[in-house]
């Protein structure tokens, strides 16, 4: 027995020598040099993770005081049960900063530019929102922060939510992946994910599910058509907030990204969250017809179903193509369109509102950039994402050399606030942008 007990010493004295290790992060801790501080972290985004670093330290502390002073007089099991406590917190803390050392950390490489570019668009997102209505979100929130990873798409962790690999711990702030080979600025897909964080922090992620919902079994009778509906509502969203942070550009963006064999496109997969590829674009292309693009709606209609039709095989429920222009509209249509009570009773496309005159704005710095002009384009970051890639179509201008003028641009619009979303001011008229 007392052989045992020393040999648990030795375990606790092991976990005290890990303790208090990871407690701070600071631009010093994962080698940020003077030339990096302005692609850097806030102190916001230091300030959020230290918080929960030192929220952990102090669960560490408080279990290993319980651990130290009941051990030696506790049965073996209970004192093994009290040690692998204090382990999980170390694990907990251990996880949590190598997660907050890997993405600061970046902002100290060659890619530093690039994600503070992104950083950049995403404020801009969220600006779109405050310039619509200044209030519409109660606090200063921590802005979205940009990091490279693996992976095939840009993805998301929506501010809040909780990480498996935090051991259940809540995240901070919106984290957005950005895959190592997507890093150019004019992806539309990237405002896609803005979106999905605009969405949670919006607070309309349940309302509009049940709202989909409602609005099929009402005009369908269909539960089947209801339940994937329901799935999809979080992408579709995404997909239709995307178009209204980028008008047309975006979906045809999105279309690109879509682009794929007909077997991928045109195959249900249960369970899924992402809308089927067919109906999915079709929903982009409705959505340009409701916000009165109707020469972009019928052009990426068409394209898609010279690419892709059904009557050549396909994969699908057959719920899901009888007459799916009707459900198409509906589901754009209560999404987009239909107030909401946590918007204040407005629609989606009230709190983020893109018109004609933008679209214009957007091809009219989209020439600048074919023109070599780029230092008289005056667009916001999330419009230039557009501008970008239908200069990038043009094939007029070398994609590092666009993505290069890109990047420096939006850098140079970043918020001056690092500490918060702040409100943009009202920009200028299109006509006082192009001379």
């Amino acid at each position: 027995m007392q052989l045992a007990r020393r040999f648990i010493q030795v375990r606790i004295r092991g976990l005290a020598a890990r303790m208090r290790r990871l407690v701070r992060i600071t631009p010093r801790t994962i080698g940020l040099r003077a030339q990096d501080m302005r692609y850097a972290p806030s102190p916001t985004h230091f300030a959020a993770a230290n918080r929960r670093l030192g929220a952990i330290d102090a669960n560490i502390e408080r279990r290993f005081v319980r651990l130290a002073g009941t051990w030696a007089r506790a049965p073996l099991q209970r004192a093994l049960v009290d040690v692998a406590l204090v382990e999980r917190e170390i694990d907990r803390a251990r996880r949590a900063f190598g997660l907050f050392f890997e993405v600061f950390a970046q902002r100290g490489s060659s890619f530093a530019p690039v994600l503070a570019a992104h950083d950049s668009i995403a404020i801009d997102c969220y600006a779109a929102v405050r310039q619509a209505d200044p209030n519409m979100f109660d606090a200063r929130l921590i802005k979205p922060f940009c990091y490279m990873e693996h992976g095939y798409s840009p993805a998301t962790m929506r501010r809040g939510v909780t990480l498996n690999r935090l051991l259940g711990e809540p995240n901070p702030f919106p984290l957005i992946r950005i895959p190592w080979d997507r890093d150019h600025p004019w992806q539309a897909v990237f405002l896609h994910e803005v979106a999905h964080n605009l969405q949670a922090d919006l607070g309309v992620w349940q309302e509009n599910r049940q709202a989909v919902v409602q609005r099929i079994l009402g005009a369908h009778a269909r539960p089947v058509l209801a339940s994937v509906y329901g799935r999809w509502h979080k992408e579709i969203f995404a997909d239709l907030a995307a178009i209204l942070l980028g008008g047309p550009a975006a979906a045809w963006g999105m279309a690109e990204f879509l682009l794929h064999p007909a077997p991928r496109v045109l195959t249900y997969r249960p369970g899924s969250a992402h809308p089927t590829g067919y109906l999915r674009v079709l929903m982009l292309a409705e959505m340009l017809r409701r916000l009165g693009f109707a020469e972009n709606a019928t052009r990426l209609a068409r394209v898609w179903r010279t690419l892709y039709n059904p009557a050549r095989g396909h994969r699908l429920p057959v719920a899901l193509l009888d007459k799916p222009e009707r459900v198409i509209a509906q589901v754009v249509d209560e999404i987009a369109f239909q107030t909401r009570r946590n918007l204040a009773q407005r629609a989606l496309v009230d709190v983020i509102p893109f018109h004609a005159a933008d679209h214009e704005a957007i091809i009219a710095g989209a020439r600048l950039l074919m023109q070599g002009q780029a230092e008289r384009v005056q667009l916001p970051p999330r419009f230039l994402v557009s501008a970008g890639a239908y200069a990038l179509a043009s094939g007029k201008i070398a994609p590092r050399a666009l993505s290069r003028q890109l990047v420096g641009m939006m850098t140079e619009l970043a918020a001056p606030d690092p500490r918060a979303l702040p409100a943009r001011p009202a920009r200028p008229a299109p006509a006082a942008l192009f001379h």
